[in-house]
C-alpha cells in the first residue's frame, strides 16, 4: 500500500512508487520508451510496455553510452537509457501546476539527467513540476545511417514529451502548460523541437540557453558516419553497425574528434571545436534549421525565452589549455574559419580595435558557436510573428580563481539553484556568495514565472532589442553585444555542408 513516504502514481503503462524528499514527491528512472537495443537499435523510440503491480521509481536510470568526459558520466550500467525523472510538490490530479521539462546539454556527446546539477528540487518548490530526461547521444542518437531514422536523439525527446502529455496530470502537472528548457546541446535541442512537426503541440513555452549554431546537412552527417565506420572497420550500414556493442561506439566518436583536423577540407568549421555530432536537417524529422523554421512561423504560438552568457568560450579555452596563452596564429585561424562574410577577419579587427589576440579569439568562437545563434533565434521568432524574451548573463563568477567571467555553463547551477552540487558549481565558488544566491533566485524566479505565465518579468524583445542583463545589479537595456550583432547581421545559420565530394 502507498504511504506518506512512498507516494504512488498510476501512469498509462502502470503504477509507480517514488519517495519523499524535502517535502516533494520524487520519481526517478521512469521508462518513457523501450530500451533501444537489440531489434530496436538505431530505431525510433517505441512506446513503453504495460506492467502489472507497482514498479519502484527511486533510482536514476543508466546514462546512454558516452565518453567519461571530465568525470561527469555516472558509471551505472544497463540499457534502459530512455528514462526520465519527476519532482512534484504534490502528485494530485487537481493541482494543475506548470511543468518544466529539462533537456541536458553536453555537445550531443555526453550528459544525463542523473547528474547532481540537474536536481529539480529547488525549481519544484516554486509550485512547478520538474521533469529531467535522458536521450541517445553521439552515434546512437545522431549518426546518419541509411535505413535508420535521422535525429534519433531528438525523436527520444519527442517521445519523452509525449509521455509528459499523457501522464503528467497524475503527477500534479498541467499538460497544457509545459515548458521545455535546455542549455548548450540541450538549448540546441529545444531550438530543434521548435522546428519539428512531430513536436508541435507538445509544449507551450520554450527556454533555449546558449543555443549552438551547429546543425548538419545530411551529406556532412553521412561523411562523419563513414569516418566512424572506417575507424571500426565496418561499413556505414545499420546491419554492420548493429554488430558493434553500444559501449564501444563512444570511443569511436572520441577517436574521430581527436583527429578531426585531417577532415578540415571536407568538414570545415566543425573541425575547429571539434563537433562530430549534431542535429541533422534531414527534411523529415527536422525539415529546416530552427532559424529558417521560426522565421517561417513554425513556433509563432510558442512563447520563447532565449539568451546566452557573455564569455561563452572562456571555459573551452581553459579546457583546451590555451587560456592566457592564445597565439596570433590561433587567433588568425579562428577568425579565418569562423568569422562571417568576406574579410570577416578584417571586419572583426576593425570592430574591436583595442582587443588583444586572445580577446578576438574568444569573441569569434563565442559568437559563432553560441551568442549569435541565440540572438538570431530571437530575431527569427519575431520575424515569424511570435513572442520572444532575450537575456544575457554577465555576472563574473568568482569560482576557479575568478578568471572565467560569465562563462558557458554558469547559468545551469544558477537556474537550478544547485550552487554546491555538481561540477558546474565550481564556477560559483565555495561557499557561494550572497550575490550568487541572489542571482540564482532571480533566474529561478524568471524561469518558473515564465513557465507559469509566459512572462519572465521584463519587456518583450522587439525592435529596441530590449534584453534582461543578469548581473549583481540586473537591468533591462538594449542588447549589449551590438558590435558582434552588426558583424553577423547578414549571416544565415544554415545546415553546415560537406565542402568536398
Amino acid at each position: 500500500m502507498p504511504s506518506e513516504s512512498e507516494p504512488e502514481v498510476r501512469t498509462v503503462a502502470g503504477v509507480l512508487r517514488g519517495c519523499r524528499e524535502a517535502g516533494l514527491a520524487v520519481f526517478r528512472g521512469i521508462r518513457y520508451a523501450e530500451p533501444p537495443v537489440g531489434a530496436l537499435r538505431f530505431a525510433a523510440p517505441q512506446p513503453v510496455s504495460h506492467w502489472d503491480g507497482v514498479r519502484p521509481a527511486v533510482a536514476f536510470g543508466p546514462p546512454p553510452p558516452q565518453p567519461d568526459a571530465f568525470g561527469t558520466s555516472p558509471q551505472d550500467t544497463g540499457d534502459d537509457w530512455l528514462t526520465l525523472n519527476v519532482w512534484t510538490p504534490e502528485p494530485d490530479l487537481a493541482a494543475g501546476l506548470p511543468v518544466m521539462v529539462w533537456i541536458p546539454g553536453g555537445g550531443y556527446l555526453v550528459g544525463c539527467s542523473g547528474l547532481p546539477q540537474y536536481d529539480g528540487g529547488h525549481l519544484a518548490r516554486s509550485a512547478t513540476v520538474v521533469v529531467t530526461l535522458n536521450y541517445r547521444l553521439g552515434f546512437e542518437g545522431f549518426g546518419q545511417l541509411d535505413g535508420a531514422p535521422a535525429n534519433r536523439g531528438l525523436l527520444d525527446q519527442v517521445a519523452a514529451l509525449e509521455w509528459v502529455r499523457d501522464n503528467i496530470h497524475a503527477f500534479g502537472g498541467d499538460p497544457g502548460r509545459v515548458t521545455v528548457f535546455g542549455q548548450s546541446a540541450g538549448g540546441g535541442s529545444v531550438a530543434a523541437l521548435l522546428a519539428m512537426p512531430r513536436a508541435a503541440g507538445l509544449f507551450r513555452r520554450a527556454v533555449a540557453q546558449s543555443v549552438p549554431g551547429t546543425f548538419f546537412s545530411p551529406d556532412l552527417a553521412a561523411d562523419v558516419t563513414a569516418a566512424c565506420a572506417a575507424e571500426l572497420g565496418v561499413r556505414p550500414t545499420v546491419a554492420d553497425l548493429s554488430t558493434v556493442p553500444p559501449a564501444r561506439l563512444p570511443a569511436v566518436g572520441e577517436a574521430v574528434s581527436a583527429g578531426i583536423v585531417r577532415w578540415r577540407e571536407r568538414w570545415g568549421s566543425i573541425t575547429h571545436r571539434p563537433i562530430p555530432f549534431a542535429p541533422v536537417v534531414d527534411g523529415d524529422v527536422l525539415p529546416a534549421t530552427p532559424w529558417r523554421a521560426l522565421a517561417d512561423g513554425a513556433a509563432r504560438d510558442v512563447d520563447l525565452l532565449v539568451g546566452h552568457t557573455r564569455d561563452e568560450h572562456r571555459l573551452f579555452s581553459l579546457l583546451d589549455g590555451v587560456l592566457g596563452q592564445v597565439t596570433p596564429e590561433q587567433t588568425g585561424t579562428a577568425l579565418r574559419m569562423l568569422a562571417p562574410g568576406r574579410d570577416g577577419a578584417g571586419r572583426y579587427r576593425e570592430a574591436f580595435p583595442d582587443a588583444t589576440d586572445e580577446q578576438l579569439y574568444e569573441l569569434v568562437n563565442a559568437d559563432w558557436l553560441f551568442r549569435m545563434p541565440s540572438l538570431h533565434l530571437a530575431d527569427a521568432q519575431l520575424a515569424g510573428g511570435g513572442r520572444a524574451y532575450l537575456y544575457e548573463l554577465t555576472w563574473p563568477a568568482p569560482g576557479l580563481g575568478g578568471g572565467l567571467g560569465a562563462c558557458h555553463g554558469l547559468d545551469v547551477p544558477l537556474v537550478f539553484g544547485n550552487l554546491t552540487g555538481g561540477q558546474p558549481a565550481m564556477l560559483i565558488g565555495d561557499p557561494p556568495t550572497p550575490a550568487a544566491h541572489e542571482l540564482s533566485g532571480q533566474l529561478r524566479g524568471a524561469w518558473t514565472t515564465f513557465a507559469a505565465t509566459g512572462d519572465p518579468g521584463w519587456p518583450l524583445y522587439d525592435a529596441g532589442r530590449r534584453t534582461r542583463i543578469f548581473d549583481e545589479r540586473s537591468t533591462v537595456a538594449a542588447y549589449p553585444e551590438d558590435a558582434s550583432r552588426l558583424l553577423w547581421r547578414d549571416h544565415t545559420f544554415g545546415a553546415l555542408p560537406l565542402l568536398a565530394g
